[in-house]
């Protein structure tokens, strides 16, 4: 009787624990998956915000409408991309394209004093922090994740119910990990 005992309350325990475990990986996929909603948010606010910028520097920059293309096409992937990866390839390869507009856009003094593009540059501004912010915060509760798949014991419990690593925002573009070029030469 006192085996029986020890048994069911050995069961009790274990079964326990597993539903511990178990709520913990969803509590946190679930808050990985949030993360990446909000990275969402802020990518819609911003591919919302560059059709008002290309319209309202589009007159001035009659010559530089390769760059204005560039921009929207980059955009329109940017869209269109599915999964961590590929979207993060794409963003990139939109806020390059927003970059050598901002640039081209300093060439141009009617436009550099032009109060709309200089609140559009700042919502892209702010909005580019957010987006970097909330990366970041997907990153984070993402690794969590993932680490809590991969130590002992909860690695049983995660391959058990089927629970399959979050994808991490990684830098695509060799040239993001450089260091930047800095002379402070006086000449």
């Amino acid at each position: 009787m006192i085996i029986v005992l020890a048994l069911l309350g050995l069961a009790a325990v274990v079964g326990l624990w597993l539903i511990v475990v178990y709520n913990s990986l969803v509590q946190l996929k679930n808050q990985a998956l949030n993360g990446w909603k909000q990275i969402d948010v802020q990518l819609k606010r911003r591919h919302d915000l560059i059709p008002n910028l290309v319209e309202t520097v589009k007159g001035v920059m009659k010559f530089e409408q390769s760059t204005l293309t560039q921009v929207v096409e980059a955009r329109n992937r940017a869209i269109s991309a599915q999964g961590v990866a590929d979207k993060a390839a794409k963003e990139n390869a939109l806020t390059g394209a927003l970059r050598q507009l901002f640039a081209l856009v300093e060439n141009y003094p009617v436009l550099k004093s032009s109060e709309n593009v200089a609140k559009l540059q700042e919502e892209l501004s702010s909005t580019e922090n957010r987006i970097g912010f909330a990366r970041q915060f997907y990153n984070d509760i993402a690794t969590q994740f993932n680490i809590a798949q991969q130590v002992f014991p909860t690695s049983l419990v995660a391959g058990a119910f089927g629970f399959k690593p979050a994808e991490l925002f990684e830098i695509t573009d060799a040239s993001e990990r450089e260091l930047p070029k800095v002379d402070l030469n006086i000449k």
